[in-house]
């Protein structure tokens, strides 16, 4: 491995805390956050009930401890969970819907994880003692596996409809809510509102170094509240980092744009590079999922060649790579990066010819 990654395109998780928000995190009153006195995190909690049409709202260290304290909250021993084939809380929370609330996912295959109310209501479980209860409908925004997919509000409210009707709660996770936002121009309490349970990811898109903001109803908060203290989710002088979180939404919402601009002219180059395909377009937020099996090289051995250069990609598979813009991440450097890809490829499709 290098001894410096320049171009860390592995994760939206990957970006630094800007200046800015370093003062702020400096300068932030704190105090006892577990006793509801620290006075940060109280305003960070506020703003993000607010922002999300919501009566209450806390700060967690994690969004997966999100997910997990929302899901423990809803659900009880037996229930199931609905959610699109390859969501987060499915495949990539160490199975914490089983350990900690006993329940499991049923997932729904979907084209780029949006699915319709047809697709809900033939996924909901018959009323019987001996199957088990459908209790929650959880959509993840924007979908990760799904190329980064936003789903529109007509989509959220025609599901929410159907999952009413079947008598399902409603839990968003909002990984990278504020990047569906701003790439679909719907205010996020448009449909956020309509959950009985969302948070938002701080340490993604919005580029702080920890957190995430679960909000709902005030009672649903007081019951999760029992949770987040069974998972070790309680903190104390957290009003350091909840900081980070203010500082995001007044200053890293809008520039957001910015990271789709450049995985979509990432995803444009590379589109031409032979044997490489995209796997989700268009690209409509800041991942950029592509297959390399066409180049006859392993996504594994390209990966490594390229982060010996100091460019750093998610391989996912034998043939599956991610790429995610942050704001650490510029258009010189999407740039670099398609360049660096292309002569990997290139080269070893020389070497092969040769052979």
């Amino acid at each position: 491995m290098p001894d410096r990654v320049s171009i860390d395109l592995v994760s939206d998780t990957a970006s630094k805390p800007t200046p800015g928000m370093r003062r702020a995190m400096a300068g932030a009153p704190v105090g006892d956050e577990q006793r509801g006195e620290d006075p940060t995190v109280n305003a960070l909690n506020e703003r993000v009930a607010d922002l999300l049409g919501q009566e209450a709202a806390m700060f967690l260290p994690s969004g997966t401890m999100c997910n997990q304290v929302a899901v423990a909250t809803h659900c009880q021993a037996g229930d199931e969970i609905i959610a699109a084939e390859g969501a987060h809380i499915d495949g990539a929370e160490g199975a914490g819907a089983a350990v900690f609330a006993g329940s499991f996912v049923r997932a729904i295959a979907c084209p780029r994880g949006i699915f319709s109310p047809d697709d809900l209501r033939a996924a909901v479980r018959m009323r019987h003692a001996k199957v088990p209860r459908s209790r929650l409908v959880a959509l993840e925004q924007s979908n990760n596996r799904g190329g980064g997919s936003v789903w529109r509000q007509g989509e959220i409210v025609s599901v929410a409809d159907a999952a009413r009707q079947e008598g399902l709660a409603l839990h968003m996770d909002g990984a990278r809510l504020m990047n569906a936002v701003v790439a679909s121009g719907e205010p996020a309490s448009s449909y956020t509102a309509l959950f009985d349970s969302v948070w938002l990811d701080l340490s993604k898109g919005l580029g702080c170094p920890i957190g995430g903001v679960l909000a709902g109803s005030r009672a649903f908060i007081a019951e999760a509240d029992v949770w987040k203290h069974r998972l070790g989710g309680a903190m104390r002088q957290a009003g350091i980092v909840a900081a980070a979180g203010c500082y995001a939404l007044d200053h890293h919402i809008d520039r957001l744009a910015d990271d789709h601009s450049n995985a979509q002219r990432f995803a444009a180059h590379i589109a031409q590079i032979p044997g490489v395909e995209l796997e989700a377009h268009p690209v409509e937020t800041n991942l950029v999922f592509f297959n390399v099996g066409g180049t006859g090289r392993h996504a594994g051995e390209i990966g490594e060649t390229l982060l010996q250069q100091g460019i750093r990609l998610h391989v996912q598979s034998d043939t599956r790579i991610r790429a995610v813009t942050h704001l650490d991440i510029s258009t010189e450097d999407v740039d670099r990066a398609a360049e660096a890809l292309a002569l990997v490829v290139t080269q070893s499709s020389s070497q092969a010819g040769k052979e």
